[in-house]
């Protein structure tokens, strides 16, 4: 086994389901300040909590695509695309398809 099968292997099976799963934590955080923020419309002190609340979610949600895309740099910059991040071969956290279907748009 190589460093760069290790890292591969390293990527799929730890860091991205990680990724995926602490930026769903960050979802669901930020869906529970929309519905506090919803549900206490009358109570002033709960209404700012769940601001709060929503700005956190969507700091941790940001943090999380940010290091998605760091992992996808890292991993095509010094292995060749081994995944992760948005691109590689298989793009990362599943990846978005790749709909390359040998059309040439200029850039």
């Amino acid at each position: 086994m190589t460093f760069a099968d290790l890292i591969r292997t390293i990527i799929f099976s730890v860091i991205n389901p990680l990724i995926a799963l602490v930026s769903a934590l960050a979802l669901l955080y930020f869906l529970y300040g929309v519905s506090q923020y919803i549900l206490h419309g009358g109570d002033t002190e709960k209404r700012n909590e769940g601001y709060q609340t929503m700005i956190y979610g969507i700091i941790a949600l940001f943090v999380m695509v940010s290091v998605w895309g760091l992992v996808g740099v890292l991993s095509n910059t010094f292995l060749g695309g081994v995944g992760g991040g948005f691109g590689g071969a298989g793009g990362g956290l599943g990846g978005f398809p790749n709909f390359n279907f040998g059309v040439n748009v200029g850039f």
